[in-house]
């Protein structure tokens, strides 16, 4: 085999041990989730915001984005469940370039993944201990989903792994909800087959065992817009999208329909200043039609202190490294307005 094995790294159970929660920690993780599930449910008609960097590069910036999160939290409860972004690792469409913080704790260092795992835990923990939120993560791989299952209170399953065999069979086994996002070619179907698989029972090899799941009925839709064959961005928010998806839940007899909403990526063609058009168009075509209101859960946006992106060795603090995102005083401008609106 062409592949050099360089160590053996701690398994989750020994990682939870190194860096245990508190009891406290613990219950915070439990009111959390329990607050974004009955969204899902429809317990609650609260919006899920999943806000935050395109990739949690720097556990400082990141922590110090989240900690204004938590003040704008206060100011729009009533109405808004804010899921901070914590992204740790990045998928990369030519396999290049930084892949987040799990592989690079420092970005400007080589890759290091025992760090990376420790890392990706700790600013999850200080989110929890330090902020009181529960956070999303983007489960690029699914064996390492047990070194964060008991922190997390959103996942999400991304364009390039939603038909991927292994990724639907762990998600049928996670307790909070999962949204499978719609592939890049924008293949409805694809998506929907992924939380049917999501939400019933499998047998499976999971890290060496042999696992039994008892299906995730929290398991729904990401629309992040789609590249047709000429590589052109294709948007899939509008409001005839959401009938059709509408439609297509009401064929499948799926648990709990729902869709969380991607402003970024091809919906907005990565144009991260066109996010905060996207979502009041979206909220107009819920105030026209109850159904697409049910339908439509929250927002995905990916923003961060400051606006755009810069190159890994950049040097301006709070500003991706990856994608552009929308800076701060226009993404609190934007959750304020979008309260408003509710």
């Amino acid at each position: 085999m062409n592949m050099l094995f360089e160590r053996k790294l701690a398994i989750p159970m020994e990682v939870k041990e190194m860096y245990p929660l508190t009891g406290e920690m613990s219950n915070t993780v439990e009111a959390g989730r329990l607050a974004i599930n009955k969204v899902f449910t429809g317990e609650s008609d609260k919006l899920i915001m999943v806000i935050g960097p395109c990739s949690a590069d720097k556990e400082d910036s990141v922590l110090d984005y989240i900690s204004r999160l938590r003040t704008l939290q206060e100011k729009v409860a009533d109405k808004i469940i804010i899921v901070p972004r914590i992204y740790t690792n990045k998928p990369r469409t030519k396999g290049a370039g930084y892949k987040g913080l799990l592989h690079q704790p420092n970005p400007n260092e080589k890759p290091d993944m025992f760090k990376g795992i420790i890392a990706t835990r700790g600013i999850h923990m200080r989110a929890v201990k330090e902020l009181g939120f529960v956070c999303a993560d983007e489960m690029l791989y699914p064996e390492n989903y047990k070194y964060l299952d008991d922190l997390l209170g959103y996942v999400a399953v991304g364009a390039r792994s939603v038909e991927d065999q292994q990724h639907r069979l762990t998600a049928s086994g996670i307790e909070v909800p999962v949204g499978m996002k719609n592939p890049t070619s924008g293949d409805y179907s694809v998506m929907m087959n992924a939380i049917y698989t999501a939400q019933h029972s499998h047998t499976f090899i999971y890290r060496g065992w042999e696992a039994r799941s008892m299906g995730n009925p929290l398991t729904h839709a990401i629309l992040r817009g789609y590249t047709n064959k000429h590589g052109q961005s294709i948007p899939n928010y509008h409001y005839e999208e959401l009938l059709r998806l509408h439609d297509m839940y009401a064929e499948s007899h799926l648990q709990n329909p729902g869709v969380i909403i991607d402003t970024n990526h091809a919906n907005s063609d990565k144009k991260p200043l066109e996010q905060p058009r996207i979502i009041k168009d979206v909220l107009q075509s819920c105030k026209w039609n109850p159904d697409v209101k049910k339908l439509v859960k929250g927002f995905m946006v990916e923003s961060y202190i400051e606006d755009g992106a810069q190159s890994v060795d950049g040097g301006i603090y709070g500003k991706s490294i990856t994608d552009p995102c929308l800076g701060w005083e226009k993404s609190e401008r934007l959750v304020l307005e979008v309260a408003d609106m509710l």
